[in-house]
Order: structure tokens, then C-alpha cells, then sequence
């Protein structure tokens, strides 16, 4: 993995955690707070002794070590700060994340702290729409989806759309306003919507259907409520004469939680070690760099210990649900002419902590970095996304283990295995697509942001990091 430096001037921010990254290596003064100020340290100086302590506790929650764990979480605390600069506010998050895990050893107690946490659908909603608007990943997913579909149905008729995450219109608002200007005139159009939530699906079958009669396109959408490893594929009501299209906006990785059920069927004791990691070998922190960390293979430097147990025993009982091989099965099974996914170009499924503590402390600053560049400090709409949206993430991914992690992103190259196996083959993405969404990112208003061209893939990058992925596949018959 390569470092990334940050040009002169093309961020707002004072100390990009990703420069503290690039240059991060400790002297021994950092590991002693008693010779240091903690209040009154310097952006950069502070910045890179949150880095060094949050490392230190993971150290510590992996090897079970919790007196120290509370520790080092108590001087974090005096740092760390939701609303303060961009390390301070990843520092709170993952320090929250890693206090959530300790407490996942006392279920009682877990459940008891979050028994009355309530989230309302509209401020999800809300939340999610502040993500659309403060970033362009998701419109840029939409014009590049919208395309490849655009593209695979020329000429058709009769086109069945299959959204497996059906919690927006927008995107499908502009697919109809493109449909309807067809010189042979519009097909007719279903939409198979799947959600968990009756709720989001009712809405969005609203809209559509309004714009639908506005433009005077045959349109039928169909409800699906479930999730996504619970689904029914008979309720997706595919039939003969149909041109199927598939799209997948940041869900399959998801699916990934389930493989560690079918992986745990097979090998029980394979997995025991999942969450309490025992450090065979601990990296002295004030003789490297995070850089040479990330570098290299953090496998082969922590080991899982043979005492430890996984902190939700009572997870792994969904064994009728899809893991991710039956689901691409699946899919293929149903022909679909194109099938458009955007994931999250990280690798935030690592075998332990470790592997994915570092590798989130990287990809989530960079996000805080989009943000820092782009929006005051004080704004409430940052803090919600940060907190409702990444806040969540991280925790996902550092205090869960089995079914219960869902973020499990992947780079690129594991997806295209995974299609490839599945008996997908690679459609690669328009010219003229590639052009509107580079156009879309060069008018957003940051220079940070770029696109790549990867194998037909699309990759939208912070700087010179990919961030999410964007591609289309086609049955191999």
C-alpha cells in the first residue's frame, strides 16, 4: 500500500490525518504522558499520540488486557473531542468503538446500556441524504449505474430493474427522465425495490410512481421487505421476456458476515479465536512508522490465542441465511443482461482487530479528511453524518465479530474474483459514462477528489486513495 501525501493547499485541513499517517514515527517522549501537556499539545504533536494510543489500546482489548485497556481509553478521552480537529474527532469514534467491544464481554451489560437507543426513520433518512449531498460517491454510483443499465437494454421492451437496496428515488428518477426521451418511445419499466424497512419502500414506490404518470411511462414497482441474506428470490417475481438489470449500491459486502457461518460449520474451531487476539509479537511503537506497519502482512504478526472466545456467542444462528457464493449463485441464476455494484474500496475484513483497526484508521480519515476540506466544524450536519454513518461503521467493524459484522468491505480485485467464480464476466464501463462522471467530480468543487479508470472499473479516490468502486457484470453462460 502506498503512502499518500497531500498536495500544498489542496485541503483545508491544518494536519490531514492521512500526513500524520505518511509521516508518523514516534520517539520515546510520546509514549510517557506524564512528560506531556496532553491539553495543550499541538494539532500534529496531539494528533500522532492519539494515533500511538489508539494502536496502544487495541493492543491491550486484543490481548484481554482490560486494566490497561482503561487506561489508555481514559487518556484518549482527554483528547479525543466529536467536534474538534480531524484526528480528535476518528480518535473519538474509534476510542468509542473500542470501549463497545470490551463491553460486548458482558452481554447483560451491553444490552442493558443500549436498551432505550432509539434512531427514528426520518432522522435515517435524514442522514442518509446529508451523505448524498456532502459527497459525490453515491451520484456518481448513479450516473455510472444508470448508464451501464441504459446501455445493456437498448432496444428492449420490457426491462425489470432489481434494486437491492431500494431506500432512494433519486436515482431512479433520472433512469425514468432518460427512458421517457427514447426516439422509439419508453419500454415498459418494473422495479423489483428490496428493503427491510415497509416504510422506505412505500416511499420510494410513491415517487416513482408519480413521475411514472408525469411522464407518461408504463411503470410497476415491486415491493420487497427483507433483508438481503433473508431473501425470497421467487419474490423478485422475474419472469420469461424480462431484460433484467441488477443494481448493488454498498450492500453485498454485507453478505461477507455469512461466510464465517458456513467457514465455522466446517472448521468449528477455526474461528474461536476471532476476538480476543493474543499478541505473540507486539510492534514497538516508538521504533516504526504506521506506514511500515500498514506495509506489512499484520497476519503473520498477531496470532489468535487458543483461550479466546468470540465476544457474541449467541450470533451464529442464522444458518438459513445466504452466505456470499449462494447469493452470487443466485443472481447468475437469474440472467441479468447487467448487473451494476458499488462497494467501498477498503479492506476492512481482516482475520483480526489489528488488520482492521489500521486499515479503517487510514480509509476513515480520509473520509473525515473529505469533510474537513469541505464543511465548517461547527456544522450539524457534518457531526450527524460522522456519527450516524461512520460512527456506526467503525464501530461495526472494530467491536463485532460473526454475523453481527456486517462492514466488511473489500478491495476491487477480491470482487473480481469473487464474480469471476460465480460465473460473472466483466462489462467494462462506457467512455461516454467515464466522462460524465469525470466531469460530475471535476465540477464538485474539490480538487481532492479523482476518479481512475481500473480494468473497465471506475474508482473514486481521496487524493491518490481509492474509496469506493464502481462496476458491471453480465452473466457467462
Amino acid at each position: 500500500m502506498g503512502l499518500v501525501w497531500l498536495e500544498e493547499g489542496s485541503s483545508s485541513v491544518s494536519s490531514s490525518p492521512l500526513q500524520l499517517f505518511s509521516m508518523m514515527s514516534l520517539s520515546p517522549s510520546l509514549s510517557s504522558p506524564n512528560n506531556l501537556l496532553l491539553r495543550e499539545m499541538k494539532s500534529e504533536e496531539r494528533g500522532l499520540y492519539l494515533i500511538h494510543l489508539l494502536l496502544t489500546c487495541a493492543n491491550h482489548v486484543a490481548a484481554g488486557n482490560l486494566e490497561n485497556a482503561n487506561a489508555t481509553l481514559e487518556q484518549i478521552s482527554l483528547l479525543a473531542s466529536p467536534d474538534g480537529d480531524t484526528m480528535q474527532r476518528i480518535a473519538a469514534y474509534f476510542m468509542e468503538s473500542l470501549a463497545d467491544r470490551i463491553l460486548k464481554t458482558w452481554p447483560g451489560i451491553h444490552r442493558a446500556l443500549n436498551s432505550t437507543k432509539v434512531t427514528m426513520l426520518s432522522e435515517e433518512i435524514l442522514v442518509q441524504k446529508l451523505f448524498f449531498e456532502l459527497f459525490p460517491f453515491l451520484k456518481v454510483a448513479y450516473v455510472l449505474t444508470n448508464q451501464a443499465i441504459i446501455e445493456a437494454m437498448e432496444g428492449e421492451k420490457v426491462i425489470h430493474i432489481i434494486d437491492l437496496n431500494a431506500a432512494e428515488a433519486t436515482q431512479w428518477i433520472a433512469l425514468l427522465q432518460v427512458l421517457s426521451a427514447r426516439p422509439e418511445g419508453p419500454p415498459h419499466l418494473k422495479i423489483t425495490g428490496i428493503h427491510q424497512k415497509k416504510e422506505i419502500l412505500d416511499q420510494v414506490a410513491h415517487r416513482l410512481t408519480e413521475e411514472a404518470e408525469k411522464l407518461d411511462i408504463p411503470f410497476q414497482f415491486n415491493p420487497v421487505v427483507s433483508k438481503l441474506e433473508n431473501l425470497d428470490f421467487d419474490k423478485l417475481r422475474v419472469k420469461t421476456g424480462e431484460a433484467l438489470a441488477i443494481s448493488s449500491i454498498l450492500q453485498l459486502h454485507s453478505l461477507l458476515a455469512f461466510d464465517d457461518e458456513a467457514l465455522r460449520r466446517k472448521s468449528p474451531r477455526l474461528l474461536k479465536g476471532s476476538n480476543g487476539i493474543h499478541m505473540q509479537r507486539v510492534l514497538p511503537l516508538s521504533q516504526t512508522t504506521l506506514g511500515d506497519m500498514l506495509e506489512k502482512d499484520m497476519v503473520n504478526g498477531y496470532t489468535p490465542s487458543p483461550d479466546s472466545t468470540s465476544s457474541s456467542p449467541a450470533s451464529f444462528t442464522t444458518s438459513n441465511s445466504m452466505n456470499m457464493e449462494s447469493f452470487l449463485n443466485a443472481l447468475w441464476g437469474l440472467s441479468p443482461k447487467v448487473m451494476a455494484v458499488t462497494e467501498q474500496d477498503c479492506n476492512h475484513n481482516g482475520p483480526t482487530l489489528m488488520d482492521r483497526l489500521l486499515e479503517a484508521l487510514y480509509s476513515y480519515a480520509a473520509l473525515f479528511d473529505c469533510l474537513e476540506s469541505t464543511v465548517s466544524r461547527s456544522s450539524l450536519e457534518r457531526l450527524r453524518v460522522e456519527k450516524m454513518i461512520f460512527g456506526e461503521e467503525i464501530k461495526n467493524i472494530i467491536a463485532c465479530e460473526g454475523p453481527d459484522r456486517k462492514e466488511r468491505h473489500e478491495k476491487l480485485e477480491k470482487w473480481f474474483q469473487r464474480f469471476d467464480q460465480a460465473g460473472f464476466g466483466n462489462v467494462p464501463l462506457s467512455y461516454y459514462g467515464m466522462m460524465q462522471a469525470r466531469r460530475f467530480v471535476q465540477s464538485y468543487g474539490s480538487e481532492g477528489y479523482r476518479m481512475r479508470d481500473e480494468n473497465g472499473c471506475v474508482l473514486i479516490c481521496w487524493q491518490d486513495r481509492p474509496m469506493f468502486s464502481i462496476s458491471a457484470w453480465r452473466s457467462r453462460k
